[in-house]
Formats: structure tokens, C-alpha cells, sequence
């Protein structure tokens, strides 16, 4: 089978790609053509896989790399997805995430076969925005808080449109809070753990928040179930360990298992220079019910939130450790 990754370069793109690669399956990725490309993500698979240049914000630039990949199977992954970065540029998340979303959609529907083809698209938990505190169904309603949300849940009611009226097949994955990044320090538990091994002091700007958060392998395994399953035909899914845990909570995880000074975290404050975003628009609940992958396509998460953590410090002591 021939899959198509946009994002390959990404956080869950790269992370999927090796796993296909793995699993025997013809990999192609969509790559931009930017200075600051870092081809390090993939560089264990780097010779067993196609890439192909496309802009997925440009119509043509994309119908052109999907006629050239010719996919069975498309999974999209690209996006611009930092949620408070996205109230500097809202502008810019619509047309990477809401129109490259369209973009790939229309131009997988005009290969030949296109019925025979389909489209495996990342969604998030982020669009459920601020409801009730009780794990989320994928019949609860949408309620997007950020510009970041409000892309991606356009992009989510979009692609139902097109299962329902343009006949597209495939499916949309809403995951909760990944982690296990290599490379991107970024988002709260990498940043937690590299700053905890270098000795300095950490922020924790809403403590009391709640989330679900999933290792990156349980999120790729989630794919992978989707691709090779009909049952996911035209259907979403909520991906996510359905524990809530704040961030306070994640926080003294981490410090524990390290052995970091308690003392040295800041709860309540946010990192010197850290994106704003309004309080309003804080979201304290995201936890998913995940009830329907778990019948549908008998995906479950494997890894706990304490072996996950411990898998993510043991990577980045090497990394830290080495310079």
C-alpha cells in the first residue's frame, strides 16, 4: 500500500512514517522548500521514503505532489498547530490548516479511482474548546477557544461535509495532548523535562488545568489502526487515555522521577517572553472519551503517563547529557 504523509517532518508525521516504513508500506512525505528545513527528524528512514516538494496553503502545488505520489492512502498531518502562537498569526493558521485541508482533500478526489482512495486527517482536542468537566464524546459540541481551534474544527466540519456530499473516503482523528517530542522543546512536557535536566527553574502558568495526555507511540498506533481498517470509513474519532491529570500534577511526576528541587518551580507564572493569550480563552478541561476507537478498531493506549515520561527523560538525559 502507498501512503502519502503531509507533515512528515513533524512531531507525528516523522514518528509515523517510521512506523510504516517498518511495517513494509511505500512511504511518500510532502516536503516545503524553506531554508530552515530540518531533515533530522527522518534521517533513520531518510533513503526509504519518497519526497516530494508541495506547499499544501497553494491549490496546484498540492494536486501536483498527490498526482506525483499517486496514494492509496493520504494521511494529513500537516498544520501549524502552537495554540498561543496562533493568536499573533490567526490569519495564517486558517490558511494552512483550514484551506491546505481543503486543498488536500479536493485534490486526493481527483485522482483516478478516487473511491478506492483515502484520507486519514488529524483533527485535535482543542476543537471541543470549554465544556463541562467530564470526559468528551465526538458527539459533543464544538466550541473552538482559540484561532488555532477555530482552523482546525473548520477543517474537521469541512471533511465530514466531503464524506457526506463529495463521497471522500476516509476518516478524522481528534487526539488529545501528545508527547515524546526529539526536537521540539516547546510544549509543556518536553519543556518540563529539558529544563528540569538542566538544572533551571520552570513555570507552570495554569497549574490547575486538566488534560489527557497520550505518548506519541498510542497516537501513531491510532493511525496506523485507521489506515488498514474499513470500519473507519467515514467515521471520527477521539484518541486519548480518558485520565485527567493538571498540569500540576504532570509537573511533580517529572520532578520526581528526575530528582528536580521543588523549590525551583513556578506555579502560576508563565516563562519569560511565553505567547500571550487571553485568560478568557484558557481551556481547564480537556480529557477525551475514547470509547468509540476502543470498539471500533480496538486501538487502546499502551503506555501510562508514568512510563511515557520516564521513556521521554531517558531520551533527553542522552541528549543533554552528550553536549
Amino acid at each position: 500500500m502507498r501512503v502519502l504523509v503531509t507533515g512528515i517532518l513533524g512531531f507525528i508525521g516523522s514518528n509515523l512514517a517510521e512506523n510504516l516504513v517498518a511495517n513494509g508500506y511505500d512511504v511518500y512525505g510532502i516536503i516545503r522548500r524553506v531554508a530552515n528545513r530540518n531533515m533530522n527528524v527522518i534521517e533513520d528512514i531518510i533513503s526509504d521514503v519518497t519526497l516530494i516538494s508541495g506547499d499544501i496553503t497553494d491549490y496546484v502545488s498540492t494536486r501536483n505532489a498527490i498526482k506525483t505520489a499517486n496514494p492509496d492512502v493520504v494521511v494529513h498531518l500537516a498544520a501549524l498547530s502552537p495554540v498561543r502562537d496562533s493568536f499573533e498569526r490567526p490569519f495564517e493558521y486558517q490558511q494552512t490548516n483550514l484551506v491546505g485541508t481543503m486543498n488536500v482533500a479536493h485534490s486526493l478526489l481527483e485522482l483516478p479511482d478516487s473511491n478506492k482512495r483515502k484520507l486519514i486527517a488529524a483533527s485535535t482536542a482543542e476543537v471541543y474548546g470549554i465544556q463541562e468537566n467530564e470526559p468528551l464524546k465526538e458527539t459533543s459540541p464544538l466550541r473552538p477557544s482559540s484561532p488555532y481551534a477555530v482552523s482546525k474544527a473548520a477543517g474537521d466540519i469541512y471533511l465530514q461535509m466531503m464524506f457526506n456530499s463529495y463521497n471522500l473516503h476516509g476518516s478524522i482523528m481528534r487526539p488529545a495532548n501528545s508527547y515524546g517530542r526529539k526536537f521540539d522543546r516547546s510544549f509543556i512536557t518536553e519543556y518540563l523535562i529539558t529544563q528540569m535536566l538542566k538544572g533551571e527553574t520552570v513555570y507552570v502558568g495554569a497549574p490547575d488545568s486538566v488534560r489527557d495526555y497520550m505518548h506519541v507511540s498510542d497516537h501513531v498506533n491510532a493511525y496506523m489502526l485507521a489506515i488498514k481498517d474499513p470500519k473507519a470509513d467515514g467515521q471520527i474519532f477521539n484518541a486519548g487515555t480518558g485520565v485527567g491529570v493538571t498540569n500540576k500534577e504532570l509537573t511533580e511526576l517529572i520532578a520526581t522521577q528526575i530528582g528536580f528541587d521543588h523549590k525551583k518551580i513556578k506555579f502560576g507564572s508563565y516563562p519569560p517572553g511565553y505567547p500571550y493569550r487571553p485568560l478568557i480563552s484558557d481551556q481547564p478541561y480537556i480529557v477525551l472519551d475514547a470509547t468509540k476507537i476502543k470498539k471500533t478498531l480496538n486501538w487502546s493506549p499502551k503506555l501510562s503517563l508514568k512510563d511515557g515520561v520516564k521513556k521521554t527523560i531517558s531520551y533527553f538525559e542522552k541528549q543533554i547529557t552528550a553536549k
